[in-house]
């Protein structure tokens, strides 16, 4: 087994259905989670549900139900989505109903911190964006006075809250990002932290009252008239969901620090400032890296309920199938930039890329191949020139994969089934009687894009590993070919 690797996303919170934002990030943490796996890492992949939100408070007050029914019922619905989409999470911890790992784990934290003196009470007065569930100073609003994330008007809350001393750690916080101890990626976004970070960061509240959280959420250790702050709350889901703070935390012991915390960037200055000072209070070690994917918007519009245009990623899988949601995701979609969901586009992607590509390529080389080969296995490998091919594609594949470049990576991998295609065109296979090389060649080249085609889109891998009768773990190639239906039916 090779080195731990630790990766969590952001977990969501349950005030509504997921929506494919929800399902990008999913898709991306699984991807370097399977990559890591194929490694020979020892890996831990943790996903979950944010469920002590005050948002989550009002929304259930909305539906009219009681709020643990409300919360229950939704976190269900991102259970299901995770199973939608094949994510190979170890784990999903839920904030408000695992009182048994997750709630002590958060008094722990707490009270480390105020062990080192970095909690203490006074009244505040201040803008609270429900949406984004933080205090907003006015240089953080709009010029309308509107929360920028959520153009909406934040309610002004006055109220004795116990607050964490967040400018204490300001010189530390800086010399660790700048220096890449806590590595944020990408740079533009830790350019932007550190920009927050000199601007002079001010300490948080990290408590709400009890009374206008209805009782919901974890009481302050020591005072029940408060309750822990959704944040303080939400983001120590990274520690509590392998133990620390309870009896057992073996698995804290194992593989905390996280290697890789995914998230969005509305959450980074939380991520990237508030959790690692944090966690600097406590004694706890800071994560490596924080990588920040960018947003998706919907046939060219931010996505909004009102206009119609959110996406249900379950139906969307309902209708295309896992793989090829997957597949638009990760190579449409930028991690570094923000990309834009159609039906019209994702139809042309499957059809191009999906049917035509790959599909094709499968169904041309394994047509010929059964015709050459019959029922006989196949052995030998591919000649010098594919073999080159085959070590160059994994070498730049790799590459892109360390840098979180999941659109080029996959990218890398389409350009060998362009060139298989294209040698399938040259030397016209089925005109020549001595054809044995040339089809070996293609057939280890299917091979070797079911190998990269892992961590992106496993069952389609799994389908050409089938197809050929062969093991990803086999090292000789023995392939004994057999007939099915088309990897991806074009879309009409």
């Amino acid at each position: 087994m090779g080195k731990k690797f630790y990766i969590t996303t952001a977990i969501d919170y349950v005030n509504g259905r997921p929506h494919i934002g929800h399902a990008l990030e999913k898709i991306q943490a699984d991807v370097l989670a399977r990559y890591h796996r194929l490694k020979g890492d020892d890996v831990f992949f943790l996903t979950g549900t944010d469920e002590n939100a005050q948002k989550n408070v009002l929304a259930a007050k909305e539906a009219g139900m009681p709020v643990f029914d409300f919360v229950a019922q939704n976190a269900d619905i991102f259970k299901d989505l995770a199973k939608n989409l094949n994510i190979s999470n170890d784990d999903f911890i839920q904030t408000a109903i695992d009182k048994q790992r997750h709630w002590p784990g958060v008094v722990r934290l707490w009270d480390e911190c105020k062990k080192s003196g970095d909690i203490y009470k006074k009244n505040y007065e201040g803008f609270y964006c429900v949406g984004c569930e933080a205090f907003l100073t006015e240089k953080d609003l709009t010029e309308d006075g509107l929360c920028p994330e959520h153009l909406k008007a934040p309610e002004k809350v006055v109220e004795e809250n116990y607050f964490f001393r967040l400018s204490k750690y300001q010189a530390q916080l800086e010399k660790l990002i700048a220096n890449d101890e806590l590595r944020v990626v990408p740079e533009q976004r830790k350019n932007e932290v550190l920009s927050f970070i000199r601007s002079g960061l001010e300490d948080f509240s990290i408590s709400r009252s009890a009374e206008r959280m209805k009782n919901w959420g974890v009481p302050v250790s020591g005072d029940e008239t408060q309750i822990v702050y959704v944040w303080m709350d939400a983001l120590s889901n990274y520690i509590t969901a392998l133990g620390y703070g309870g009896k057992d935390d073996s698995l804290f012991k194992k593989y905390w620090p996280a290697d890789v915390h995914t998230i969005g960037k509305g959450i980074t200055r939380f991520h990237a400032v508030f959790w690692p000072a944090m966690l600097l209070s406590a004694g706890v070690e800071l994560p490596k890296t924080i990588f920040v994917h960018e947003y998706i918007t919907v046939d060219g519009q931010k996505m909004s309920k009102s206009l119609g245009k959110v996406i249900d990623p379950i139906e969307l899988v309902e209708k295309y199938g896992t793989d090829p949601v997957r597949y638009f995701f990760l190579r449409e979609i930028s991690p570094f930039h923000d990309g834009d969901f159609s039906y019209q586009r994702f139809e042309q992607r499957y059809n191009a890329d999906l049917a035509n590509g790959l599909g094709n390529l499968v169904s041309r080389v394994l047509t010929l191949a059964e015709k050459a080969f019959a029922e006989k296995e196949v052995e030998y490998g591919p000649d010098k020139e594919f073999s080159a091919l085959f070590q160059e594609t994994k070498k730049n594949f790799e590459a892109k994969m360390e840098e979180f470049k999941f659109n080029e990576a996959i990218a890398v991998i389409w350009d060998l089934i362009g060139h298989c295609d294209q040698y399938v065109d040259k030397e016209r296979p089925w005109e020549k009687e001595d054809n044995e090389q040339i089809l070996k060649n293609l057939l280890v080249a299917l091979f070797q894009v079911a190998l990269l085609l892992q961590p992106f889109l496993p069952e389609t891998a799994n389908k050409i590993f089938s197809r050929l009768g062969v093991k990803p773990e086999d090292k000789f190639w023995r392939f004994k070919i057999k007939k099915s239906k088309a990897l991806f039916p074009r879309l009409e």
